[in-house]
C-alpha cells in the first residue's frame, strides 16, 4: 500500500505543461463537435507462461455528435488462437454533463458506457472490455486542466458475460469488477506556442487498477507513455504498461501500445 501511495503522489506532483489527452484512458472532454476520427491501436503483450507475444489490433471509428456526446465503434482482432482473427467489437458512448471553463483553466465531468461482444477464450481473471470479455462497463471521469497541466480520475463498474455460446464465463471467477485510474500529463515540446501546426510532444503517466467484486482480488499497473501530435490533427501514442502489483491471474499484463489517430474536422458540417 505504501508503494501505491507513492506512485499516486508522484502522478499528482506533475506540475509542468500538459495537454488534456491521455493514452490509456479517455478524459472528460470530447472531440470537436461534428468531427470524425479514426484510430488504429496495436498492443504487443508478453505472455507470462510462454515465449509468445500476444498481439491485439483494434481499429476504431469515432464521432463527435455534438459538444456533449461522443460515440466510438471498434473491432477486436488478435492472435489468441495462434492465427490472427476477428474476435468481436464494442460500442462506447460518453456524455459530458459538467463543464466549468475559465481562461487557461477548466474542470469537466462525464459519464460513459461500453457494450462489448467477444468470442475468444476466457483465459484470465482480469475483466477487460477492450478486447477480451463480453459484457458492459459504466463509469464517470473527472478532468482538471490548470493552464497546461492535465489531471484526470476515472472509476467504472464492469460486468462480464459469456464470450458467445462456446466460451462460457467460468463460474469459479468473479464476473463483476471495479476499475479506477489516475492520469497526469506533461507537455515537453514546444516550449512556447507560435502556431497550431507545431509538433507537440507530451509525456503521460497513468496508474490503472481493478478490483474483483466477488473475491477482492486486484491489480495495479503503471503506464508511462509518449504522445506526438502533428498539425493539431494527427496523433501517435507509444506507451508501456507494467504490472506493479497483482493478486489475480493475468496472462499478459506487461507490454507495449502503439496507436495512430487522425481527426477530420467538420466532417458532418454543411
Amino acid at each position: 500500500m505504501k508503494k501505491i501511495l507513492l506512485l499516486i503522489l508522484f502522478g499528482c506532483s506533475v506540475t509542468v505543461q500538459a495537454q488534456e489527452l491521455f493514452v490509456y484512458t479517455e478524459p472528460a472532454s470530447n472531440m470537436p463537435s461534428g468531427s470524425l476520427g479514426v484510430r488504429l491501436a496495436s498492443m504487443l503483450m508478453d505472455e507470462k507462461k510462454s515465449n509468445r507475444i500476444e498481439y491485439h489490433l483494434i481499429p476504431e471509428l469515432m464521432w463527435g455528435a455534438n459538444k456533449r456526446i461522443m460515440l466510438h465503434a471498434d473491432g477486436f482482432i488478435s492472435n489468441a488462437n495462434k492465427n490472427l482473427s476477428f474476435e468481436g467489437g464494442s460500442f462506447y458512448a460518453k456524455y459530458r454533463f459538467l463543464s466549468s471553463d475559465q481562461v487557461h483553466n477548466h474542470f469537466r465531468m462525464a459519464g460513459y458506457g461500453r457494450i462489448s461482444f467477444n468470442n475468444s477464450n476466457i483465459h484470465q481473471e482480469e475483466i477487460d472490455m477492450y478486447g477480451h470479455n463480453s459484457g458492459y462497463q459504466a463509469g464517470v471521469v473527472a478532468t482538471q486542466l490548470l493552464y497546461k497541466v492535465a489531471l484526470s480520475a476515472n472509476a467504472s463498474y464492469l460486468h462480464a458475460t459469456n464470450n458467445g455460446s462456446e466460451n462460457k464465463f467460468p463460474q469459479t471467477q468473479s464476473s463483476n469488477a471495479v476499475n479506477y485510474s489516475f492520469s497526469a500529463g506533461t507537455l515537453m515540446l514546444p516550449k512556447e506556442y507560435t502556431t497550431y501546426k507545431q509538433t507537440n510532444v507530451n509525456f503521460m503517466l497513468e496508474v490503472l487498477g481493478q478490483t474483483l467484486r466477488d473475491n477482492g482480488r486486484s491489480y495495479l499497473d503503471v503506464a508511462p507513455a509518449l504522445q506526438f501530435i502533428f498539425n493539431s490533427q494527427a496523433r501517435v501514442d507509444v506507451g508501456y504498461r507494467h504490472q506493479f502489483y497483482s493478486s489475480m491471474y493475468r496472462t499478459a499484463p506487461n507490454g507495449f501500445l502503439i496507436r495512430f489517430e487522425y481527426l477530420f474536422f467538420n466532417a458532418f458540417k454543411k
